[in-house]
């Protein structure tokens, strides 16, 4: 029999992390002692059924997203097909949602129980849910892609924002892809949104057929993917400047859709030498330069899923 959900405060004595599955949580709140307490107790206690509600409607979360929308019980599923309800034209499923929903749902049961926290974030596996009080702010490190994922890039939010959520996605790491794409990073209002759009921009960064992709059938490297005999990728060579260059404009493209429609407020687009911005970024201290050494300033660390 699995294990049920695990629960353990990190070494620094200030992170909880949660574990069930294919889900794992680290949750950072700050502020003051009793609703910290409060914030380890409530995520602790909402996080006991979480997986076992999505699993009773996993049948319906694989299926695409119709244009009528998807009708779903569980509190996570019904905020991932919220998530991807606007991209139904294309072939999308709520499973592209799941990382980032299930981050909002804690996060929004935290803040419900503990009201005085200055920050809060719950990252599950780079997928992050953020929440800042009034002037309060924080420092994220974007990390590149494997196998070193160093921080390439930083990126300050500011309560005045209101982003609710960062997200990542590529051709490496768990998670299929049907592009190329090394890392894009979205910042949008939830957590779920930024999963979704990070997915299809993601997948958007393509070549095409190439001599140098090499694509395989989804369900040969896992039977029950969402994405069934669609190719995904699985290696990519070296590829021209040309082939970099329109690639990424093809990612761009639907990006700036997806901004233009509210669904997302910034992007970072990374393949191989080259990476493209969506909207506005703040570098803290107007730094853009490369920031050597991961930053735990506000606990958030954005990586590759």
């Amino acid at each position: 029999m699995a294990p049920g959900p695990q629960v353990a405060l990190l070494s620094d004595g200030r992170r909880l992390h949660l574990q069930h599955g294919p889900i794992d949580l680290v949750i950072d709140a700050d502020g003051p002692a009793p609703s910290v307490r409060t914030a380890w107790q409530t995520a602790e206690e909402r996080f006991r059924d979480v997986l076992a509600v999505l699993v009773e409607e996993l049948p319906a979360l694989r299926r695409p997203c119709p244009g009528t929308g998807v009708a779903l019980n569980g509190p996570v599923a019904r905020r991932m097909a919220a998530a991807v309800q606007p991209h139904a034209a294309t072939f999308v499923t709520p499973m592209a949602a799941v990382a980032g929903a299930v981050a909002d749902e804690i996060c929004a049961a935290i803040l419900a129980a503990a009201p005085h926290l200055r920050r809060l974030h719950v990252n599950n596996g780079g997928d992050i849910a953020l929440w800042l009080a009034e002037e309060q702010s924080v420092v994220s490190g974007i990390a590149g892609p494997p196998p070193r994922l160093r921080i390439i890039d930083r990126v300050l939010i500011g309560a005045d924002d209101r982003i609710g959520g960062i997200a990542s996605s590529s051709r490496h790491g768990r998670s299929l892809s049907l592009g190329i794409a090394d890392n894009v990073t979205v910042l949008a209002r939830s957590a779920a949104m930024a999963d979704v759009a990070a997915t299809l921009i993601a997948n958007a960064v393509d070549t095409g057929p190439h001599p140098k992709v090499r694509r395989c059938p989804a369900t040969d490297i896992d039977p029950d993917s969402d994405l069934g005999t669609r190719q995904v990728t699985v290696a990519v060579g070296r590829l021209s400047a040309v082939d970099v260059r329109q690639a990424l404009d093809r990612g761009m493209a639907q990006a700036e859709q997806m901004r233009a429609a509210g669904l997302l407020d910034a992007a970072l687009l990374m393949l191989q030498d080259e990476t493209r911005q969506v909207g506005r970024l703040k570098r803290p201290g107007g730094d853009h330069g490369i920031c050597p050494e991961p930053l735990v300033r506000g606990g958030l660390r954005v990586g590759v899923r």
